[in-house]
């Protein structure tokens, strides 16, 4: 299978921009359900006229339905697929495990991929959604190529080579929504990896290598694209959709050329475009990983202040132009040059190298500082002037007196056909082969060229000149509606929802060590932990919490397991007593039912979830909702313990601070960093209003006393 070159366009414009620098297909997003929610995004009338566009072009389109969905939007939900099946998308990426399943029953023809928020890092993850009938995974960021291409299941597979990464797992991240109510797996991420934090080691604030301790380089894997072109991978996935079309129009022709001819572009205009400096990421085992320095893009290195008066006296290492945007990096202040003045006091509208020049000093600057270039003005310009593709177009023309003309235009497998009038004898100026090619081959204003034109005529006849372009404009327009339409109808959709009552709540809690576990004995319906060394101590009275985001995935049999990712789904039921994770991001009811179809007994309903949701699902007897406790908000491949200070977690105790003081307990497994919530969510208060709903309870344990626990435990009974 030829490698696909997938682009974002997070608008028309950068749709264009990816369609003509050479995208096989592009992603993009709608008005909601999209995992880019601050994106300019398209609406339903802009959805169409993308997907007729790159459709012209043959161009795929793939659209962003990634985000997890409430009880109450199942029914829009399913109506905005089904607007987007019947206006040709090619493929919908999706993150709800529920709404996967559901419309792979709903409607089969229609191609599914599953988002990189599905969290997909192993096969018997893979193995679930080739059952399921998913085309394709968009694989975790964190697997090595080397993973990857020991992945044996027979799907496609994407995976991303440019653009921002998340520090997270993919799909597990909580940090945004429980700290700022704005949820990266509903598409409003606040980014607070990008924010500064200091690293804090038994109380006391150790020195670190810059303060933005989470926030990665941008990731850039043109180096080494033969590995990808040579590996298991199916689809290479630029992230961008929050990017200008400048910028897509240089990353698609950068990849399209290093896919094609293996070509290199200037790597000073892409860190010109956006760079946080770049890494391979984990697809190639970097360890430059992370630019602790600066969240933001860097641009590069310009000048040096010299003075500060009323204006900036600034000395040049590169060019700089009028309507360039600068940022001065130690104070980060940022403007864009207006006026540029020579050492003569004269406005310019180029500085060169080396030269001395002056800016005003609009922003204030007080200090000393050093000159970055974050926007170049003549770049941008030359990027936005792109050609556009032109497709080939074959011509036959029949015209004979006293037979009506005929005119065909040929594409590719598409023909379309038009008769005129009767040709009549010509009295004086008889119409010669070139006349007629020359009006037929005017497509300068279309999307189509002339690649040949075979013209069959009599010598002495007579065509209107605007008989001949009233047709080819009407053949154009034909053979653009032919290419660009949809011939899909819906199957029969009809789904039921569940209907069950309530039934009598009851108590879940998850403990770390036998203290704990000691106080919710017999006290608690079930009791869970990840601390293996307890669970085979008490594995008839307790489930053990798997590895979210395990490669390969142990065996057990006849164990009890709260389960946490969707591989587990694949493998465990079968042979062992299963519980769903909140860390399965369930929200709704189809997720639910396809949990217990798939033979999960219980799961608890995802912390993202608004009570008043919740509520509206009707069977409440296969899951639980967490009213106490300390969660996990992220989890990660990248020890931030490691990269500033000592390999010695087991004997000291790390937490991040954040600017409002807010300490995060960080816990590392195997080399994996686990960043638990500053604080405990608290929903005791609704005990009894969630009694009478029939919804039962889960604790979340982490560092509490074996008497705060018999507290909370008494509390509850009360």
């Amino acid at each position: 299978m030829k490698k696909e070159l997938l682009c974002p366009a997070g608008n028309f414009e950068s749709l264009k921009a990816a369609v003509h620098n050479g995208a096989d297909a592009v992603y993009l997003a709608g008005k909601k359900f999209g995992a880019r929610m601050y994106a300019d995004n398209f609406d339903d009338d802009e959805i169409i006229k993308a997907i007729k566009y790159a459709h012209l072009y043959d161009v795929k389109v793939y659209i962003t339905a990634n985000t997890l969905i409430y009880e109450n939007e199942i029914d829009e939900f399913v109506e905005y697929i089904k607007f987007l099946y019947l206006n040709g998308v090619d493929a919908i990426l999706m993150q709800d495990i529920g709404m996967i399943s559901l419309m792979r029953k709903l409607i089969p023809d229609l191609e599914i991929h599953a988002s990189t928020q599905t969290n997909n890092c192993n096969d018997e993850t893979l193995k679930l959604f080739k059952k399921l009938g998913v085309k394709r995974v968009v694989l975790a960021r964190e697997l090595s190529l080397e993973q990857i291409n020991n992945l044996k299941t027979d799907i496609e597979k994407e995976v991303f080579v440019h653009g921002a990464l998340c520090i997270c797992y993919s799909g597990c991240c909580l940090m945004s929504s429980l700290n700022g109510s704005r949820s990266g797996n509903r598409g409003k991420c606040a980014g607070p990896c990008r924010l500064p934090y200091k690293l804090i080691k038994n109380g006391k604030t150790i020195k670190t290598n810059g303060n933005y301790l989470l926030s990665t380089r941008e990731l850039n894997t043109s180096k080494k694209i033969k590995e990808i072109l040579n590996s298991n991978v199916d689809s290479l996935k630029i992230e961008g959709r929050m990017k200008s079309p400048e910028y897509v129009a240089f990353i698609t022709k950068m990849y399209r050329n290093l896919i094609d001819n293996n070509k290199e572009e200037n790597e000073e205009d892409l860190k010109k475009l956006f760079n946080r400096k770049f890494t391979e990421g984990h697809l190639f085992k970097t360890q430059k990983l992370m630019n602790t320095k600066s969240p933001n893009h860097i641009g590069i290195p310009i000048g040096k202040v010299l003075e500060i008066n009323k204006k900036i006296k600034i000395k040049l290492y590169e060019d700089l132009n009028q309507n360039d945007g600068i940022r001065f990096k130690n104070s980060n202040k940022g403007m864009i040059v207006n006026k540029l003045y020579n050492e003569k006091g004269l406005l310019i509208n180029k500085a060169n190298k080396n030269d001395i020049i002056y800016l005003d000093n609009k922003i204030n600057l007080k200090k000393i500082d050093e000159v970055l270039k974050t926007t170049d003005y003549l770049l941008e310009e030359k990027l936005k002037n792109y050609d556009e593709k032109k497709l080939t177009i074959n011509i036959e023309v029949k015209a004979f007196k006293n037979k009506p003309l005929s005119i065909t235009f040929k594409h590719n497998n598409y023909r379309v056909k038009k008769q005129g009038n009767t040709i009549k004898q010509s009295i004086t100026s008889p119409l010669s082969k070139d006349q007629i090619k020359e009006k037929l081959g005017k497509l300068g204003n279309t999307p189509f060229k002339l690649d040949n034109i075979k013209i069959e005529m009599d010598n002495d006849i007579f065509i209107p000149i605007k008989e001949l372009n009233e047709i080819r404009r009407a053949l154009i327009d034909e053979i653009i509606e032919e290419k660009t339409k949809t011939n899909r109808t819906l199957p029969n959709i009809n789904f039921q929802k569940s209907s069950k009552e309530n039934k009598e709540a009851t108590i879940s809690a998850f403990v770390t060590n036998e203290n704990q576990f000691q106080v919710v004995l017999n006290k608690v319906n079930n009791i869970y932990t990840d601390n293996f060394n307890l669970y085979q101590k008490y594995k008839d009275k307790i489930f053990y919490k798997t590895d979210r985001t395990a490669y390969i995935l142990p065996e057990f049999k006849d164990e009890n397991l709260l389960v946490t990712n969707l591989g587990d789904i694949n493998k465990y039921p079968k042979n062992n007593n299963c519980i769903g994770d909140y860390f399965l991001n369930i929200t709704n009811s189809q997720s639910i039912n396809f949990l217990k179809e798939q033979g999960i007994k219980n799961i608890t309903i995802s912390p993202e979830t608004p009570l008043e949701t919740i509520k509206e699902i009707k069977d409440k007897e296969n899951f639980e909702m967490i009213v106490y406790g300390t969660l996990e908000v992220m989890v990660m491949n990248h020890c931030v313990i490691k990269e500033n200070d000592k390999c010695d977690c087991k004997n000291n105790k790390y937490h991040l601070q954040n600017i409002q003081g807010h300490l995060y307990p960080i816990i590392t497994k195997n080399c994996k960093t686990h960043i638990l919530n500053f604080e405990k969510i608290n929903h005791l208060d609704k005990i009894n209003y969630l009694k009478e709903l029939g919804i039962s309870i889960r604790l979340e344990f982490f560092n509490e006393t074996k008497e705060e626990v018999l507290d909370i435990i008494n509390k509850i009974k009360k």
